[in-house]
């Protein structure tokens, strides 16, 4: 089994820590389902959240998702100018049999004009 990074986004609609808890769950939830991955199979998961996403850390909402031996981390996404705003993007590390091809990367609500080509 080989160790595959699978990638996603999410446009949030509010700055407010329940809406963070829905998108990101809702990301998570997608991403693991269409690439068939479970707990056992996850690595670690890096987070990133655009400077203007305050009210609740992407990995405390994913941890409503049983999460609690998986290794989570946060970061700041650059904050660059005209950038997409109120998006957390993830890379998910995870043991799949899926060839890298094969890979279904996740881009949810607003987030999907961040790779149309991946978001089909």
């Amino acid at each position: 089994m080989k160790i595959r990074a699978i990638r996603g986004a999410t446009q949030l609609s509010v700055d407010s820590a329940s809406e963070m808890t829905e998108a990101v769950t809702e990301l998570l939830t997608q991403l693991f389902t269409k690439n068939n991955i479970g707990n056992q199979d996850l690595v670690s998961i890096l987070f990133t959240a655009t400077p203007d996403l305050k009210s609740e850390f992407p990995a405390a909402a994913a941890r409503n998702l049983d999460l609690g031996g998986v290794p989570l981390i946060c970061a700041s996404e650059l904050d660059v100018s005209g950038a997409l705003e109120r998006v957390v993007r993830v890379m998910v590390h995870a043991y799949s049999e899926s060839e890298r091809a094969e890979i279904k990367h996740i881009y949810l609500r607003g987030a999907v004009v961040l790779r149309p080509d991946l978001a089909k």
